[in-house]
């Protein structure tokens, strides 16, 4: 098992990095788009939409660099990057949007 620097730069970190902080501008407001049934929704949070900017990308990028390093010796270092990217990035997408649905729903 390869166990990577905490920081470390590789291409789990890189799509962890991307892959969250895209997510992360608009998971937030996701689920007011979704129970408004509007698109134009997604930019009226946009002060927590930074904030999930700076959250998902910090964490994706940890997150992606370590499962990637850890999954090199199972998959290979371009298969385990890629999917401990995805992995890294969607952790905190998916936590800023189940926070967002709780902050809209009564």
């Amino acid at each position: 098992m390869n166990k990577p620097r905490w920081g470390e730069p590789n291409l789990g970190a890189i799509i962890g990095v991307v892959l969250g902080g895209m997510g992360g501008l608009v998971a937030i407001a996701i689920p007011l788009a979704i129970l408004r049934g509007d698109l134009r929704a997604l930019t009226e949070a946009r002060h927590f939409g930074l904030v999930g900017f700076l959250v998902s990308a910090t964490v994706g990028w940890f997150l992606g660099g370590q499962i990637g390093g850890r999954l090199t010796g199972l998959l290979g270092e371009r298969t385990a990057g890629i999917l401990g990217g995805l992995i890294g990035g969607m952790v905190p997408i998916s936590g800023l949007a189940l926070w967002g649905w709780y902050l809209v729903t009564p």
